[in-house]
């Protein structure tokens, strides 16, 4: 009997895990990144009018042309990319199972695969499937980006840098001389940049910029996004992948075979939401998080945390060890028991677990009572009931 052997190592995710261990204890969930608070109304109404409307079967395998025609319009308006809603853009099951059928379609086993490091946890796992070599470069929250790092990175295996601004866990929102610098290597050694874009509208410092857009790089990079974080609906699991003709035939074979189709009455409540809700809204979503942001700093910093505010996503990386010389997966469990609030342990974040042992990771996509709750609780850190 064969045994699997490219998921060798692999665990249960440790974000959904410590979900379970934060409900177990009854604290606050600042571990894995959905909200607690509702959509737009336009998606709900617009999702139940589809339903209602019978559209219970599956929609074209690579998306809903309604929602195809959306996202192009979005792309256009948003960053002058002129996109061709049938042969360019695919609909996925989240941006999680986007990038996971990106790289399936461009990486052949014995490729590399550069990741920046802390990554989301599916990045690393990504490449390894395909067979491909993940090749690890740090990207600090509070440093530009070692560009000499980066080159000395890419070689003759190099098949796809995966590209994550606004990052999640650091909150950095690289900067259009860094994402230049990365194109010019891409070209170089004729390597596909793949960009994880769900934050694309949830950043305070600097711009979001697609690295599609500058020069050279429309016909070398897989652009992956979604709605989970911009419309509050995690659950939905509606993700988007914008990539050249050529290479969106392999992208939707691809998917097709990994899940045949998005939902179809959720993809029409996210089109909805596309074709109704304007610039204003999302001003008011960065607006609102960076409220979120600043309680949640303002917590940890008082509790003894040593962390850099995020310029982006809604995600804090905090240093503990002025706090605890437990290791991180440790600490995790005894805050999440015993303080009541669930981070996750750093170590999920990188290649080799001694590397984020002084780091735990919060989520603020909560509300400001809730976030106010879990500062309240952190401040209790130190005192005779929870002794450092």
């Amino acid at each position: 009997m064969r045994t699997a052997t490219r998921t060798h190592g692999f665990t249960e995710s440790v974000i959904r895990a410590m979900t379970r261990v934060a409900n177990e204890h009854g604290a606050i969930n600042l571990a894995q990144g959905f909200p607690n608070f509702p959509c737009p109304d336009v998606l709900k109404d617009a999702a139940a009018a589809a339903l209602h409307a019978d559209v219970n079967q599956y929609a074209i395998t690579w998306g809903a042309k309604r929602l195809r025609d959306a996202l192009a319009r979005k792309y256009a308006d948003w960053y002058r990319l002129e996109v061709n809603p049938e042969e360019e853009i695919t609909i996925t099951c989240g941006a999680t199972e986007a990038m996971a059928s990106a790289l399936l379609a461009i990486v052949d086993p014995g490729d590399e695969v550069i990741v920046f490091e802390p990554y989301y946890e599916n990045y690393g796992p990504d490449a390894i499937l395909c067979g491909a070599t993940p090749v690890y470069v740090p990207l600090a929250p509070d440093a530009a980006l070692d560009l000499d790092r980066v080159a000395a990175a890419f070689s003759d295996r190099t098949r796809a840098i995966i590209v994550n601004t606004p990052n999640n866990p650091t909150g950095r929102v690289l900067r259009r001389g860094e994402l230049e610098a990365i194109a010019e290597l891409c070209r170089r050694h004729d390597a596909w940049a793949v960009t994880d874009e769900i934050y694309e509208h949830i950043y305070y410092e600097g711009e979001h910029i697609p690295i599609a857009t500058l020069p050279g790089m429309r016909e070398r990079t897989i652009t992956i996004s979604g709605a989970s974080k911009t419309f509050s609906v995690t659950g939905w699991r509606v993700g988007t992948i914008v990539a050249p003709a050529g290479v969106t035939g392999a992208i939707r074979k691809v998917h097709d075979f990994l899940t045949v189709g998005a939902p179809a009455p959720l993809q029409e409540g996210v089109a909805a939401a596309l074709e109704t809700l304007g610039r204003d809204y999302y001003k008011g979503l960065a607006h609102q998080y960076r409220e979120r942001r600043d309680v949640l700093m303002k917590g940890l910093l008082a509790a003894g945390f040593r962390c850099t505010a995020p310029e982006g996503a809604y995600y804090v990386l905090a240093d503990f060890t002025a706090l605890s010389e437990l290791p991180d997966d440790e600490f995790a469990f005894w805050l999440t028991r015993e303080v009541g609030v669930a981070p996750v342990p750093g170590s999920s974040f990188y290649s080799r677990p001694e590397l984020g042992r002084r780091y735990v990771r919060f989520a603020f996509c909560k509300t400001l009572p809730m976030l106010e709750d879990a500062a309240r609780r952190l401040a209790t850190i130190g005192s005779p009931q929870h002794p450092s």
